[in-house]
């Protein structure tokens, strides 16, 4: 489990390197992407708090970057923030996602991008709930969530 001690560690030297890597055109980015998702997500934007469509999602199963499929966060990591964005208590594993120091407008902030396509997610904060303390407060249009499969009968 990570803490905001890892998340320090891994913005200041660097995160994993992931098994794979989605490299695109600017082009082929916006050819394939709403052009809010490739606000968020190509241009480190932010949706409106309490717009996001998974802001108040509670359907089980994994939610995945939306510029490349890679699984980063599982709903049952998925909390009430009440801050009008989706929030992670952590993603499914270390490598998914990378934090980066992030110093824009005037603030000193932990970038959260997918590992796998550096696509922006949102940021990290250390007044999450236990055991972790993490919430990563993220965009809903940087996510697409892939529905858990029923279990036969």
């Amino acid at each position: 489990m990570q803490t905001w001690n890892d998340v320090i560690r891994l913005a200041n030297h660097g995160s994993p390197a992931p098994d794979h890597r989605v490299e695109k055109t600017d082009a082929e980015w916006k050819a394939q992407l709403t052009p809010e998702q490739y606000y968020v997500t190509r241009q480190h934007g932010t949706e409106r708090a309490f717009t996001g469509e998974y802001c108040e999602a509670h359907e089980p199963g994994l939610y995945a970057c939306v510029c490349c499929g890679t699984p980063l966060y599982d709903s049952r990591t998925k909390f009430e923030s009440g801050t009008g964005w989706p929030s992670f208590t952590q993603p499914v594993q270390e490598d998914a996602v990378k934090y980066k120091k992030d110093t824009s407008y005037g603030m000193t902030r932990v970038e959260v991008l997918c590992n796998v396509c550096d696509a922006h997610q949102g940021h990290v904060f250390p007044d999450g709930p236990p055991p972790s303390g993490l919430r990563l407060c993220i965009n809903s249009a940087s996510i697409k969530l892939v529905k858990a499969q029923q279990e036969a009968v």
